[in-house]
């Protein structure tokens, strides 16, 4: 009678729920910046995407370079992460926003937000919200987000191409029409470790200068992305 008593005070005790749902929307107010598909991950503090100062990953590199998630979504799998990538079904425009709901059942480990995706047009450009821890009360909590660059490419500012350690930016169509052409590059020089990035030179030069970029459309200063998290 005893055991069964017990069994039953237990029974009614009620256990805490697991699951953790919040939306996390990412607006980009930038005036010429467009965002390649985004990666939004809530994972453990052990996982970390990338550290200032230190040398990119090859996943943090494709990833700046070329916009490819493909590795970094690898990486984050394995470590248990609950991930959602391309919110956006693509570019992210100027102005533009774009909300992905999370829920991370019973991955009570998954304390930490990241949230990373290539700016256009740069080389090797990002912007980052490396390893936040996530707030526990419900409510709305804002962050603004820097750009960095990951420091595996030359920031020349040129046309160039869509593979990984070949020199240049991507260009998708919606960029086409404003980027200059001939450019003779800014620069050759490879930092060689991630840093916060010293934004867009440019030139108002369409069909020449050292740069494809326009200086009047492409320039940034930081904060380069806004994100909004509701926890429920």
């Amino acid at each position: 009678m005893n055991r069964l008593i017990l069994s039953l005070a237990f029974a009614a005790i009620p256990f805490p729920v697991l699951a953790a749902e919040f939306d996390v929307e990412i607006h980009n107010p930038t005036r010429g910046l467009y965002f390649t598909p985004l990666l939004v991950a809530a994972h453990a503090e052990s996982v970390s995407l990338f550290e200032a100062g230190e040398t990119a990953s090859s996943n943090l590199r494709a990833m700046a370079e070329v916009g490819d998630l493909s590795g970094l979504i690898t990486f984050l799998d394995a470590a248990g992460a609950t991930i959602a990538d391309n919110p956006a079904n693509g570019l992210l425009a100027p102005g533009a926003s774009t909300v992905v709901t999370l829920n991370t059942g019973n991955a009570i480990a998954n304390t930490r937000l990241s949230i990373v995706a290539m700016l256009l047009p740069t080389n090797d450009g990002f912007l980052a919200l490396n390893s936040l821890t996530l707030p526990t009360e419900p409510g709305t909590y804002s962050y603004n987000l820097n750009a960095y660059d990951a420091g595996t490419e030359a920031n020349n500012e040129l046309r160039g191409s869509e593979t990984v350690g070949l020199p240049g930016m991507p260009v998708p169509a919606e960029l086409d029409s404003e980027l200059g052409t001939n450019g003779t590059g800014v620069t050759s020089d490879v930092e060689g470790y991630v840093h916060i990035h010293r934004g867009n030179l440019g030139d108002n030069n369409p069909s020449g200068g050292p740069s494809d970029i326009v200086s009047t459309l492409h320039r940034w200063l930081n904060p380069v992305a806004r994100v909004t998290v509701t926890v429920r």
